[in-house]
């Protein structure tokens, strides 16, 4: 008789087999990526039924790392895998035929371990756990990754929860004592190396704390340390060494904080197209650049410090991303939805901050340069990085991706856990919510898909240790798979909340709005499954 550990890898490797059998095909029919663009509702299907296979094979690696782990963690993670092969297979069953695939995709064996293993009894007993323990986040770590995660849950639980609500709400600014407790915590310096100011704790340590932080406010804290560590990751891979002692140690102390400026008003994906221009310019006997153009969703750009601009140097639009360079742009703080800076020598920079329905708290703005001033020092690479400012704003993009993987974690454990407190406090019908079998099975499914984005984003955070460059395709994989595990995850959460769910007085109608915007940032998904996951896995590099 098989147990449940048989029928984990019996599914498991029938949903590899099946995602190898699609991305092959997928190769064949656009000549290895070249021709994605003409089958791009394939290549979509594929990247994401290639994306639950990775997921899969992230939570067999964790299942064999904690081989005496609590059940809290290991059902979650078997069941997890049996819902990727049944989502993996409705993904391509429409591109089937034009794939030649076999139907069905599943032996007879392989369909009844799936039978098993994704039981609706299993997954009502998970929904009962999850109701039982307050959805407590049952992942085993070491006790120094163990310790991260506490202390920053509890700085997170007293300092940064009783505020949020209040500042999505009211919009208002994120408080410049959360900024100020986290970098006294050496939150900003988590993978800056230590000759630099940094702990290097390791990409691990750097998600568990941005998880943590999400968990109680995405906007107020959750990404306070996302731009830092983009820009960070820019200057390690291709500043100079001037510039890596002049940046590094006041971004690892939170001495300045960042605003990542890179989408403008007619550019969004298409980030070789940008068109805002930085042109040579010399001010009061000093070389640099004049930067002129418009910019959008800056987030943090009014209370930043500095804003790491990408901007074309060289004005041929033929030269594509070849073109753009990246610069370091300073500017005086401010604090409202609106502000104004000017130089003595003329320069301008406006910005206005867009209303959105979520994500509050660090305003995200629209801005407009002209002839703002910027030394030769501040562009990233100084001579050498001219032309290289798409390079190293992609590098700083994976360690993004990741941070946004552990970002969605975050708002998925706080969307579990409030659920999980409200079914068992709701009653209806003369009982508890959570005693109803839809309620178990709805709890239960929310922990599976949480237990399946944590295992991609925390393997993709240890590849990122060993080689970055490698690693930022697994990354990208994490990014789309956990963003649409918060969105699901808070979604069921506020349909459990009924009525209630859709009231600002619970927090869960915040973790929906919020959840929505991961999808969007750093690679909408529709692109990043195409051109990022998409075309690294036709081209074998994923």
């Amino acid at each position: 008789m098989s147990t449940p550990a048989d029928d984990v890898r019996t599914v498991a490797a029938a949903l590899e087999r099946l995602a190898a059998q699609a991305l092959a095909a997928a190769t064949t029919l656009t000549a290895g990526g070249e021709r994605i663009d003409e089958h791009q509702v394939v290549v979509e299907k594929v990247a994401s039924a290639a994306t639950d296979a990775r997921v899969a094979r992230s939570l067999l690696t964790a299942l064999a790392a904690h081989p005496r782990a609590d059940a809290a963690f290991v059902a979650p993670a078997q069941v997890a895998i049996a819902e990727l092969a049944r989502s993996a297979r409705e993904r391509l069953d429409p591109i089937a035929g034009e794939l030649g695939l076999p139907d069905p995709a599943y032996t007879a064996d392989e369909r009844a371990a799936l039978a098993r293993l994704g039981r609706e009894d299993a997954v009502r007993a998970i929904g009962q756990a999850v109701a039982a323990s307050k959805g407590k986040n049952p992942w085993p770590l070491d006790a120094t990754l163990a310790e991260v995660r506490a202390s920053v849950r509890q700085f997170a639980d007293r300092e940064v929860a009783p505020q949020a609500e209040h500042i999505h709400r009211t919009d208002e600014l994120v408080p410049d004592r959360f900024i100020a407790a986290m970098a006294e915590l050496g939150y900003f310096g988590l993978s800056v190396p230590e000759a630099f100011g940094g702990h290097e704790l390791g990409n691990l340590a750097m998600i568990l704390t941005t998880e943590e932080l999400s968990r109680a406010s995405l906007a107020s804290a959750g990404s306070l340390i996302t731009r830092p560590e983009i820009l960070a990751k820019a200057l390690l891979a291709g500043g100079t060494d001037a510039q890596k002692r002049a940046w590094l140690p006041r971004i690892a102390a939170g001495e300045i904080m960042v605003a990542i400026s890179v989408t403008e008003p007619n550019v969004g994906s298409d980030v070789a197209a940008v068109a805002c221009r930085a042109t040579p310019a010399t001010v009061d006997g000093v070389a640099g650049y004049a930067i002129t153009g418009a910019k959008a969703w800056c987030t943090f750009a009014g209370r930043a410090d500095v804003i790491a601009v990408l901007a074309r140097t060289d004005p041929d639009p033929a030269k594509g991303a070849k073109g753009l360079s990246l610069f370091i742009v300073e500017k005086p703080r401010f604090d409202g939805h609106e502000f104004s800076a000017r130089q003595p020598g003329g320069g301008q920079l406006t910005g206005k901050a867009d209303r959105t329905p979520g994500y509050r708290g660090m305003h995200s703005f629209t801005l407009a340069f002209d002839d703002w001033f910027v030394p030769a020092a501040n562009l990233v690479g100084e001579r050498d990085g001219l032309g290289r400012g798409f390079y190293l704003q992609m590098a700083g993009f994976a360690a993004g991706r990741l941070q946004t993987g552990g970002r969605a974690c975050g708002v998925a454990q706080a969307a579990l856990e409030k659920t999980a407190e409200y079914v068992v406090a709701r009653g209806q019908f003369g009982k508890p919510i959570i005693d109803y079998p839809l309620t178990q099975y709805q709890l239960g499914r929310m922990a599976c898909r949480l237990a399946a984005a944590r295992a991609i984003t925390y393997e993709a955070a240890l590849a990122m240790d060993a080689d970055e460059r490698a690693a930022a395709p697994l990354a990208a994989q994490a990014k789309l798979f956990a963003c649409d595990a918060a969105v699901e995850i808070t979604q069921l959460g506020q349909v459990l909340h009924g009525g209630w769910g859709y009231a600002e007085e619970y927090a869960i109608s915040r973790y929906v709005v919020d959840a929505l915007v991961l999808p969007i940032f750093e690679g909408v998904r529709p692109i990043l499954a195409l051109k990022v996951v998409g075309r690294a896995l036709l081209a074998g590099k994923a």
